[in-house]
C-alpha cells in the first residue's frame, strides 16, 4: 500500500515536472518571448548611444529612397506616365499601409510628380519637367561615374575568397555604389579587362579577369601614404594601421542599463585592438582562425573598405550579412559592428538597420561628396515632405519624430486620412529578399 502511494506521488511529480518543462521549452512560446525581450533590449541600448546627427541622415535616406522608388517606376513607363492606380504596386516598397495610398504620397511632391485626370476620369501620374531634367542629369552622371564604379566592383571581387560574386548580391549595392540601372544587361560587359559574367549551376556570377596590384591597397593605406609621402604600393600582407574613431560631442564612455554599468568603448580594449596586427583584406584569409583578434580586426578592415566604396559611406546591414562567406566575415557581424562604436555607427531606427562609417561624416553631412550625392540632394530639395524646412542642412536634432523631420502639419495629417502617419517612414523596405539580421542583434543582447 505504501509502495503504491509512493509510485502515485512519484508519477504526479514527474508529470508536473514534464508539464513545466514543456511550458518552458515550447518552441512557439519560447521564440515569441525571447524575440520580444531581446528586441526591446537592443532598442533600449540604441537610445542610450544614439547619434542624432546620423539619425537625421538616416531619415533623409528613408525619404529619398521612397522618392527614388517612384521615380524609377515612372522611368520604366512609356513617356514616363502611368495610371495612378498602377503605382499602388509600390505600396510595400514605400511602407504604406491601408488606408494610405500612393496617390497621397505622389501628390505631396508637386515639383517632382504631376497628377491629372483624363476625359474618362482616370487619374494619371508623371514626372514634372524639373524631374525629367534631373533624370537626364542622373543618366549623364552615372555614365561618368562608371569607371570609378568599375574599379570598386573589381576591388570587391579581389576581396572575395573565390574572386567571384553572385550578380544578385551585387545588385543590392547598385544604388549605394552608383551602378546604372542596366548594369545586369549592358554595364557588366563594358569592362572586359576587369571582370566577366559567367553562368554556373546556381546562377550568374561576376568573375575577376585580372588582378590589379595598384588596386590591392586599402583606403586606410592610401590616406597613410598621403600623410607620410610614401606612394609605393606594397603587396597585400600584414598591416598595423589604426582605424580612425569619431564620437559625438556629448559622448560618455559608459551608460547604465537595468542598473548595471555598460561601456561603449573600453579604453584598454580599444588600445589593445588598435595595436593588433591584421591581414590586409586583399590577402589570402583562409588560414585565419574564426574568433581570434586577427580574424576580427581583418573583418573590421573588410567592412571599412566596403563602406569606403559606397557613395554615402553607409549601407543597410543586411546587405553586408549576405557576404559573410565571400568576404570571410564572422557570423555575428552585427555584434562586431556594435562593438566597435566609434569606427562604425549602427542606426537601429525603423525596420532596417543602417551602418555608417563615422569618419566620413561631419554632423549630418558627408565630408566628401561626389556628384551623384549632390544630385540626390537636389532631388531631395524638390520633395514636399518637410513643409517649411527648405534648408537641408538645418534640422533640429533634438526631435526624432518623423512629423518634425518631414515638416508635417495638421492639414497633411488630414490629407493622408490617418492619425498614424508616422508609419509611412518607419515601414521602409526596398528589397523583398533583404531582411534585417535580427539573429545578430539578438546575440548582441546576451553580453
Amino acid at each position: 500500500m505504501h509502495a503504491a502511494c509512493s509510485r502515485n506521488r512519484l508519477s504526479e511529480l514527474l508529470r508536473s515536472r514534464s508539464q513545466r518543462h514543456w511550458r518552458c521549452q515550447c518552441p512557439y512560446q519560447l521564440s515569441s518571448a525571447r524575440g520580444m525581450t531581446r528586441g526591446r533590449s537592443v532598442k533600449d541600448r540604441s537610445k542610450k548611444k544614439r547619434v542624432h546627427a546620423l539619425e537625421v541622415a538616416t531619415e533623409r535616406w528613408k525619404v529619398l529612397s521612397k522618392v527614388l522608388a517612384v521615380v524609377d517606376a515612372l522611368k520604366k513607363e512609356e513617356e514616363h506616365v502611368t495610371p495612378l492606380k498602377r503605382l499602388e504596386i509600390l505600396r510595400p516598397q514605400l511602407g504604406l499601409v491601408k488606408p494610405h495610398k500612393v496617390a497621397h504620397f505622389v501628390r505631396r511632391s508637386p515639383h517632382l510628380f504631376e497628377v491629372c485626370r483624363d476625359s474618362r476620369g482616370v487619374m494619371w501620374a508623371g514626372l514634372s519637367p524639373q524631374a525629367e531634367a534631373l533624370v537626364e542629369e542622373e543618366a549623364r552622371l552615372l555614365e561618368e561615374h562608371s569607371p570609378v564604379a568599375a574599379q570598386y566592383v573589381t576591388r570587391m571581387l579581389m576581396l572575395s575568397v573565390d574572386r567571384r560574386l553572385p550578380i544578385d548580391k551585387i545588385a543590392h549595392f547598385r544604388r549605394d555604389m552608383g551602378l546604372p540601372h542596366d548594369f545586369r544587361t549592358r554595364w557588366v560587359h563594358m569592362f572586359p579587362e576587369h571582370f566577366r559574367l559567367v553562368r554556373l549551376e546556381d546562377g550568374e556570377y561576376l568573375e575577376l579577369v585580372s588582378w590589379n596590384p595598384a588596386w590591392a591597397v586599402t583606403e586606410l593605406e592610401k590616406k597613410a601614404s598621403v600623410s607620410t609621402g610614401d606612394a609605393n604600393a606594397s603587396p597585400p600582407g600584414d598591416l598595423s594601421l589604426p582605424f580612425p574613431m569619431k564620437f559625438p560631442p556629448n559622448f560618455t564612455s559608459h551608460y547604465r542599463f537595468r542598473g548595471k554599468a555598460h561601456h561603449y568603448v573600453k579604453t584598454g580594449n580599444t588600445e589593445q585592438f588598435q595595436k593588433v596586427t591584421y591581414l590586409s583584406p586583399y590577402a589570402e584569409a583562409k588560414g585565419l582562425t574564426p574568433g581570434s583578434p586577427e580574424f576580427d580586426k581583418r573583418a573590421v578592415a573588410v567592412m571599412h573598405e566596403i563602406l569606403s566604396f559606397m557613395l554615402e559611406k553607409r549601407l543597410v546591414t543586411d546587405h553586408l550579412t549576405h557576404f559573410r562567406r565571400e568576404f570571410v566575415m564572422p557570423q555575428k557581424l552585427m555584434r562586431l559592428l556594435l562593438k566597435h562604436y566609434g569606427i562604425f555607427y549602427v542606426s537601429e531606427g525603423g525596420k532596417r538597420l543602417s551602418v555608417f562609417l563615422t569618419e566620413a561624416y561631419d554632423g549630418t553631412e558627408l565630408i566628401e561628396k561626389c556628384p551623384l550625392v549632390r544630385w540626390r540632394e537636389k532631388l531631395l530639395q524638390l520633395t514636399g515632405y518637410r513643409g517649411r524646412f527648405k534648408n537641408l542642412g538645418k534640422f533640429d536634432v533634438s526631435s526624432d519624430s518623423d512629423d518634425y523631420l518631414l515638416g508635417r502639419d495638421d492639414d497633411d495629417v488630414l490629407d493622408v486620412e490617418s492619425e498614424n502617419s508616422d508609419y509611412i517612414l518607419d515601414g521602409c523596405s526596398l528589397s523583398d529578399d533583404s531582411e534585417m539580421d535580427l539573429g545578430d542583434a539578438d546575440e548582441f543582447c546576451k553580453d
